[in-house]
């Protein structure tokens, strides 16, 4: 289990980070994630690889910095 954190500057609501989550957890269903709307941080737990998780939220429609 490693913990991911990165910034995605266009995710402004909570169905946003809703959506992050499950994009998330598609690619890895054990992750546990916190997105934080304020700050516009993601903070990820996962098993997952990072460049996997990235791209999965990515694909969501969301930027990844």
């Amino acid at each position: 289990m490693m913990t991911l954190h990165f910034t995605v500057p266009n995710m402004a609501c909570s169905a946003c980070s809703d959506t992050i989550t499950h994009a998330i957890k598609a690619v890895d269903p054990s992750a546990k994630v916190n997105a934080d709307l304020k700050t516009k941080l993601v903070d990820v737990e996962t098993q997952a690889s990072e460049t996997s998780v990235k791209q999965a939220v990515s694909e969501a429609g969301y930027t990844v910095a």
